[in-house]
């Protein structure tokens, strides 16, 4: 059966499209929010972020919501753990590069500063790396949180060749 150019188009726009509903579905994945005080606007955030190829890794990410400023603070903390299995097949499709995939992406002023979270893999270790960053300097700084899910223990580990 012969698919019609637009089902082509589709199909290789698919993962792409993953990725674009991660990026617009932050506030829909709140699982936390802590207020600072009776006299601030600002709150703490916490999203539940499932990665789309490696469904097996949830990354919760925090970060300071300021509703009445023009700019978020910068500062986030993030942690990734293993929630679900991880097998070989979800690897093949992950970039390798060095500078790894972007997940998510966020903004956080009208002055074209975002949040964004990329995933690494470092195939020397079998780690999945999270990075969380702010795209805009702050204080001196790039503001940045990174956390590792070893691929240790699960489908997807690989035991190292014998010398």
């Amino acid at each position: 059966m012969r698919l019609s150019p637009l089902a082509g188009v589709v199909r290789r726009l698919a993962p792409s499209l993953v990725i674009l509903l991660l990026v617009g579905c932050g506030d829909g994945n709140e699982v936390g929010d802590v207020s600072l005080g009776l006299f601030t606007t600002k709150d703490i955030k916490i999203e539940s972020l499932t990665d789309p190829k490696v469904p097996g890794v949830t990354c919760h990410l925090s970060n300071i919501d300021a509703d009445l400023d023009l700019a978020d603070p910068s500062d986030t903390s993030l942690a990734c753990r293993q929630t679900g299995p991880i097998t070989p097949d979800m690897l093949t499709d992950i970039d390798t590069s060095p500078d790894g995939e972007l997940l998510y992406r966020r903004s956080q002023s009208v002055l074209f500063k975002s949040l964004k979270l990329r995933r690494i893999y470092d195939a020397e270790s079998q780690t999945l790396l999270y990075l969380a960053y702010s795209t805009k300097e702050t204080s001196g700084s790039f503001k940045h949180a990174l956390s590792s899910v070893p691929l240790w223990g699960t489908q997807a580990w690989q035991a190292p060749a014998s010398p």
